[in-house]
């Protein structure tokens, strides 16, 4: 028998070609939400006598905010076994018997979900654009694991990327080899050629054919210049783990060549990314500004807009008529911008900050479903301001209406993901059997939205798949 069947019969006798190698987080009976216990090297097989008893952590005399109500409710008593809520009484639980128990003495203090962005690129938002086209992304990845582990420190659970090359760092904290939110994500951008993802220099055009830029290569963004050839990049980036599709449809801030009011794609470009995303039972979103941009979106099917701060008052009822998401960030000059006075970038910042005010005024009057995000980009400085981005919402609405939005309003969109979700169970939601995404508050969000744009200090406990990563009550 000549070498290479004999070898490859080999191999299929023990069973090493049957299935993908996984770590002890990604075996196909668990669902990998929850950090590994042990390490590879020392993890052990145990016999069912000596397993570990379950974990259990018991919150007591919490105040809720359910991620829906309007007010919180009276002290209750909250208990989370493994990584999902267990119960809710109004009268004291005791865990189950054997159960590894934490007690936390919440004495009046407001629990409440893991807050939820739906809008980052937790690669980008805090080194410099320069730093990102030029750097070698092993440093890239250690730059996002600390912006992902800073993250999960200021409340934010669970994130949805609208691009980058993400894949490996969402791995990692699934894996726990890391600390960061739960991520849905999008992958490479697509983008037409001079559209809002691509960020080749003028000296690198006309690209040969077939020629792959460094951003391309790295994952962070593809081009694709017609329907075959974005159906195929759809396609590439939901094999290799998109949640969700993010396609390029106009004029956007941080890019080169094109001005805002260019609109990008094509309906049967557009379309044939929301086929190959239906096919795999989720959606596309698209970033755009302009009524032409989004109404061209919403004729080729999209299931949600990014941003739309230039919008008029019939492309926002048309989104309304069409039940559709729109995810708004509250981009007013509220903050250090990353370019400087004058330049072409600023220029078109502020042109889209000036629209901020009707954006939410039209996504109010015609009751859209409206999800928050920030898309805080290329900044060290803006980067710990995520919270805050989220308290200066109530220039927009009540703090329970701001609330809503980034916690089960945003998980309702995560849900649009359908079976390409990575993460399974309720989420946004303090009730019964909604996975276990919690912080302690200290104070009433509800009255004062400000709590949550400083974390360090008012967010006593966070707690993500049943797992604490801050206790400040904590005895020392």
């Amino acid at each position: 028998m000549p070498m290479f069947p004999r070898i490859l019969k080999s191999l299929l006798a023990l069973n090493l070609l049957a299935a993908p190698m996984m770590t002890p987080a990604e075996t196909p009976d668990q669902t990998p939400t929850q950090p590994a216990a042990q390490s590879p090297a020392t993890a052990q097989p145990q016999s069912p006598s000596k397993a570990e008893p379950s974990k259990a952590v018991l919150f007591e005399q919490v105040r809720i905010f359910d991620g829906r109500a309007e007010q919180l409710t009276e002290p209750m008593w909250i208990l989370v076994v493994g990584n999902r809520i267990e119960a809710i009484s109004k009268a004291p639980l005791e865990p189950p018997e054997g159960a590894a128990l934490t007690r936390i003495d919440g004495e009046g203090r407001t629990l409440m979900p893991g807050l939820i962005d739906a809008h980052t690129h937790v690669m980008y938002a805090t080194l410099s654009q320069q730093t990102l086209l030029t750097s070698d992304i092993g440093f890239l990845n250690i730059a996002a694991t600390r912006a992902a582990y800073d993250m999960l420190m200021r409340g934010f659970t669970s994130i949805r990327d609208l691009g980058g090359p993400v894949f490996g760092l969402k791995r990692g904290i699934d894996a726990g080899l890391v600390l960061g939110p739960r991520i849905w994500p999008a992958g490479a951008f697509i983008s037409q050629s001079g559209g809002h993802g691509d960020f080749r220099l003028p000296n690198e055009l006309p690209a040969a054919p077939s020629a792959f830029s460094y951003s391309e290569k790295v994952g962070a963004a593809v081009i694709a210049d017609s329907p075959d050839a974005v159906r195929k990049r759809a396609r590439e980036q939901l094999a290799l783990g998109a949640s969700q599709i993010k396609l390029m449809a106009g004029g956007g801030v941080a890019s080169i060549y094109d001005p805002l009011d260019v609109t990008q794609y094509t309906v049967a470009e557009l379309r044939a990314a929301v086929e190959a995303a239906e096919n795999w039972g989720t959606y596309v979103t698209v970033h755009a500004y302009t009524p032409r941009a989004v109404r061209q979106a919403i004729e080729a099917g999209v299931q949600c807009i990014d941003h739309g701060q230039l919008l008029d008052e019939d492309t926002a009822r048309l989104i309304a008529e069409h039940d559709l998401w729109w995810s708004l960030q509250p981009f007013i000059d509220d903050q250090p911008s990353p370019y400087p006075e004058g330049s072409a970038n600023r220029v078109k910042q502020l042109a889209m900050y000036a629209g901020t005010d009707r954006a939410y005024r039209l996504a109010k009057q015609f009751d859209i479903k409206t999800a928050w995000g920030t898309d805080i980009l290329f900044s060290a400085k803006n980067a710990p301001r995520q919270g805050h981005k989220l308290a200066v919402m109530e220039r927009w609405f009540t703090p329970a209406e701001a609330l809503r939005m980034a916690t089960s309003g945003n998980a309702e969109l995560l849900a649009l993901s359908g079976p390409r979700s990575p993460y399974q169970g309720p989420l946004g939601v303090v009730e019964t059997g909604a996975l276990a995404d919690l912080l302690l508050v200290d104070g009433n969000p509800l009255e004062d939205l400000s709590l949550v744009a400083d974390a360090a200090n008012n967010f006593l406990v966070i707690m993500k798949d049943g797992q604490i990563y801050k206790n400040s009550l904590a005895a020392d």
